[in-house]
């Protein structure tokens, strides 16, 4: 049995503000807009059910009486008898949450974007009005339990005689039935139907993160409330530019002369033209950055930069002219031979 107190990380005693404060925290960490990983998601739906139970007064006395596992008299009454009357519960049922895959481009999932999902989901049933009675007739009290949900027995046990009581077998323990279904939604309150779903991607997502839309998913049964949905991104590769963090990455090709004397050129950027400046003596491997041209941050403010990795390309094929042009730069540098040098150390003429 899960410790309830042990999933917040709280003691026995703890006051009702260090609950809340706990929650807090810990739903910040484990919030599925912010940790996608499963893991944190089960995490996530067991410090919310504890919080529930332990910040309402009335569960916590009643978990407190017997949420340490301990199997009380109550324990053996309700094993042995059926639970104590509680009333009925309600026909209405949460709808279920969805996983979805939304696909977006680079420029989308760094600039933001609106879409529009077509999502086949259960939706209410309008000729019922979710009630799932056909029209012109209504939800009933059962007749069987007379609307209590529950119903009880008297059994003949070691004990003497003794009064069990069940949930209902006919209303389910709702304590109501539908005498006349509805044809279009045959009793469920909902039909299956494809509708719109408009969604607004924030700027800065990347790919993997996933986004939570509260009470989108499909409608319960009976006019339960909707479930959520989840909506996980996939960014679709871009030809030209990576990504690393809040930063964008590009390679630029760059001719061995270019890189001797230097030399400024125009990139066609996701922002639009942008200049660059390669200075004389570029290294295969310089990095050169335009500042405020990455990513949005997602949970901040600004972007992050361009960083554009240079790849020195050094002809594979000359011509006499060309090779007598090499022969001379070899010529004026004489003194310097092909050695080995440290990982790190970049050589310049």
């Amino acid at each position: 049995m899960t410790d309830h107190y042990e999933v917040l990380g709280l003691s026995r005693d703890a006051t009702a503000d260090e609950i809340k404060k706990s929650y807090r925290r810990l739903a910040r960490e484990l919030h599925p807009d912010i940790n996608p990983a499963p893991e944190a998601q089960d995490r996530f739906k067991q410090v919310t059910h504890a919080y529930e139970v332990l910040s309402d007064p009335q569960t916590r006395a009643q978990y407190d009486r017997g949420g340490d596992g301990a199997f009380g008299l109550g324990d053996i009454f309700e094993t042995f008898f059926g639970s104590p009357q509680r009333g009925p519960r309600s026909r209405s049922q949460r709808g279920q949450d969805a996983l979805l895959r939304i696909d977006l481009e680079l420029s989308e999932a760094i600039f933001g974007a609106n879409k529009t999902l077509t999502i086949d989901t259960a939706v209410g049933c309008e000729p019922c009005g979710q009630t799932g009675a056909k029209p012109g007739s209504t939800v009933r009290t059962c007749d069987v339990c007379r609307g209590s949900g529950q119903i009880q027995r008297q059994v003949q046990s070691f004990m003497g005689m003794m009064v069990t009581t069940t949930p209902c077998t006919v209303c389910k323990g709702s304590g109501e039935t539908v005498p006349s279904p509805c044809p279009d939604c045959r009793g469920q309150g909902r039909v299956r139907a494809k509708r719109d779903l408009d969604v607004e991607i924030p700027a800065g997502v990347s790919d993997g993160l996933r986004l939570h839309l509260p009470g989108q998913g499909e409608v319960g049964f009976a006019g339960g409330t909707p479930g959520d949905i989840y909506l996980e991104v996939s960014v679709t590769p871009h030809p030209i530019y990576g990504r690393n963090g809040d930063d964008l990455t590009a390679i630029l090709e760059v001719p061995v002369a270019d890189a001797a004397l230097g030399f400024e050129t125009e990139i066609e950027t996701l922002d639009g033209s942008a200049k660059v400046e390669v200075k004389p003596g570029a290294q295969h491997g310089d990095v050169v950055t335009l500042k405020g041209l990455g990513a949005n941050r997602l949970r901040g403010r600004g972007r992050g930069d361009l960083r554009i990795e240079l790849k020195v390309l050094t002809p594979s094929r000359l011509d006499s002219k060309q090779k007598d042009i090499f022969k001379k730069l070899r010529d004026l540098h004489r003194d310097d031979k092909p050695r080995l040098g440290s990982r790190r150390s970049r050589g310049r003429f």
